[in-house]
């Protein structure tokens, strides 16, 4: 790439700024864009700071299982502000007939990694337990082809612990529909643990007495974390980080991409025409996309009629978060766990909650307690952007029964977010793996975003820096 290379990057979210991060790193000479119609930086990542709170308005935390996230916040020089969940409160909630039950120890996502906490609770009948437990010498399945979510659960472990547990659980992060969702492009390595041990709970178990060897092997020294963390300043600072490692006039706000436009000037070389919404066009030597799968459709519709026919085939729901803050006296339910998932056969208008200055002490003054609950997703789609005077009466009234809250909150604030969370269907990794194949074919567009590897921060951002190198590589490859 030479100087006067130019790049645009559409969408300044996680994904995006992660792009544009990278792009500057390695070719600081090239000239950079990057677009998005909101008013600030950061997408759907928003911290609020109010009145000695701090309310995460979408994502609270990421995941530390996979690299990449702890990574970016050590190159931008925020490891120190990494916070850990409070071990005090390292437990969920379920909801059965309107009460709280915690989930049973050792219960990860789809699986137990412990039998007797399973045998004792009071979410699941003795019959619900004892086919749970034929897992174990259940055969595996003899197919390779992928199934649905629901499917593969009630076939390992039985309808009972599929709606109790794992459809609320799975919920709690995708907002999807169970039978619909694909486990291979959600949560392959379930079916990789079928596949090598023939049953999850004998996985499970290979999988405990490994982590006792590594645990009794490892060295104190070096930093730990819990399975989640988040900034102590609020995760909107590593978006607002990103965006200042970038040149002054980088970032433009307020300008959406109206129309996309293949150019081929009278020496034969070939550029992007973006037009905003006011009408004003740049010419641009590369594209990477950080939109939603939607609005990258839109835009490639016209130039390359196949990639944006896949993307708007990649269906999106939404939720709606709505924040309380209260004194901890008036909740009179003794809490001890982080949230709590709600399953989809208690018909509650809830998905889950967060005790969130539980999970995170720093988000809260002392006294104090914040909550957040989320309602939507496939299961009522239409709460996504449902009225505030609407939506705030049926959580409200939920929330008071479910927690036995007295009184009204001193802070409520609602953030609506539809049609931002896609939907990986039976098809999705087909889909993605053309797409993907396409694009790589086209030297001067990369894509990046949440339809791709991954919703959350570290796998964003990760689709991010890949779409930049890509872009580098192909540029130098193509000159």
């Amino acid at each position: 790439m030479t100087s006067s290379k130019t790049v645009a990057v559409l969408g300044a979210g996680i994904s995006g700024l992660s792009a544009a991060y990278r792009l500057h790193r390695l070719r600081p000479e090239a000239v950079l864009r990057v677009w998005d119609q909101r008013d600030r930086t950061g997408g759907v990542l928003t911290t609020l700071h109010t009145q000695g709170y701090q309310i995460e308005q979408s994502a609270d935390n990421f995941i530390t299982t996979v690299p990449w996230g702890l990574e970016l916040c050590r190159e931008l020089g925020l490891a120190d502000e990494l916070v850990q969940t409070n071990p005090a409160y390292r437990r969920t909630y379920v909801v059965r007939k309107n009460r709280l039950y915690l989930l049973p120890d050792g219960f990860l996502m789809m699986a137990p990694s412990k039998m007797w906490p399973l045998a004792v609770t009071p979410i699941l009948s003795p019959l619900g337990k004892l086919r749970a437990a034929m897992e174990y010498v259940l055969p595996k399945s003899q197919s390779d082809a992928d199934e649905t979510l629901a499917s593969f659960v009630r076939r390992r472990l039985g309808s009972e612990i599929y709606e109790r547990l794992v459809e609320p659980l799975v919920s709690g992060v995708y907002a999807a529909d169970m039978d619909k969702l694909s486990l291979m492009a959600t949560l392959p390595r379930f079916r990789e643990m079928e596949r090598q041990h023939g049953s999850l709970i004998r996985a499970m178990r290979h999988q405990m007495r490994i982590n006792k060897q590594v645990k009794s092997q490892a060295s104190e020294s070096g930093a730990r974390y819990s399975m989640f963390v988040t900034l102590r300043q609020g995760l909107s600072h590593i978006t607002d980080t990103l965006a200042a490692t970038l040149p002054p006039d980088a970032v433009q706000l307020n300008r959406r991409a109206e129309t996309l436009e293949r150019i081929t000037d009278e020496t034969g070389k070939t550029f992007w025409r973006l037009t905003d919404q006011h009408g004003n066009a740049e010419h641009f030597d590369a594209v990477i996309f950080a939109l939603p799968s939607y609005e990258t459709a839109r835009l490639l519709l016209p130039t390359h009629r196949r990639i944006g026919e896949l993307l708007g085939r990649i269906e999106h729901s939404g939720t709606a978060i709505a924040t309380f803050a209260f004194n901890r006296s008036q909740m009179k339910k003794k809490i001890t766990g982080m949230g709590f998932v709600v399953p989809k056969t208690e018909n509650s208008p809830i998905l889950a909650g967060s005790f969130s200055s539980m999970k995170y002490e720093h988000r809260a003054p002392d006294g104090k307690l914040l909550i957040r609950i989320f309602a939507g997703g496939a299961r009522a789609p239409e709460m996504a952007d449902m009225p505030d005077a609407k939506l705030l009466p049926i959580i409200k009234r939920e929330m008071r029964q479910l927690l036995q809250i007295e009184g009204e909150p001193e802070l409520e604030v609602v953030s609506h977010w539809p049609r931002t969370m896609p939907q990986y269907h039976i098809g999705h990794l087909e889909l993605i793996g053309e797409v993907s194949k396409l694009a790589s074919e086209i030297p001067d567009l990369a894509l990046a975003g949440n339809a791709f590897d991954g919703v959350g921060i570290p796998n964003c951002s990760r689709t991010g820096q890949l779409a930049a190198s890509a872009i580098i590589d192909k540029m130098v490859a193509f000159q």
